[in-house]
């Protein structure tokens, strides 16, 4: 099963079921000690769950930076933080440049998953 690390992190705190490793490219500080699939076998694997927030196309510059400003602000608090890890999310607070790229990096990879597996909508 692949579930993300807020949904599976209480069976696998409780010991309902093992996790055996992590879909990131790189290791998870929610999980110390737990490979990655790429490292386990699968070279070039990577599959992360991205939350961010998005406004419409045409919001004027200076009420993304407020915003992008304020949540990260947020992000980064202590409590904050320690909420969100313990509910299985690795806090991030980048810029908007910085997720409008990993959402673009995302989609060009998914898309040629995609593409090279034939999968198509009918």
């Amino acid at each position: 099963m692949f579930a993300s690390a807020t949904t599976a992190s209480p069976y696998v705190k409780s010991g309902r079921i093992k996790a055996l490793a992590v879909s990131s490219a790189q290791p998870s500080a929610l999980t110390p000690g737990l490979p990655t699939i790429a490292a386990s076998g699968l070279p070039g694997f990577q599959m992360e769950t991205m939350t961010g927030m998005f406004v419409p196309a045409k919001t004027p510059q200076a009420i993304v930076n407020r915003l992008n400003q304020e949540m990260v602000r947020v992000l980064k608090q202590a409590d904050v933080k320690e909420k969100l890890f313990n509910a299985g999310a690795e806090v991030v607070g980048s810029s908007p440049d910085e997720l409008g790229a990993a959402v673009k990096a995302d989609m060009a990879r998914m898309s040629k998953v995609i593409k090279d597996a034939g999968i198509r909508t009918d």
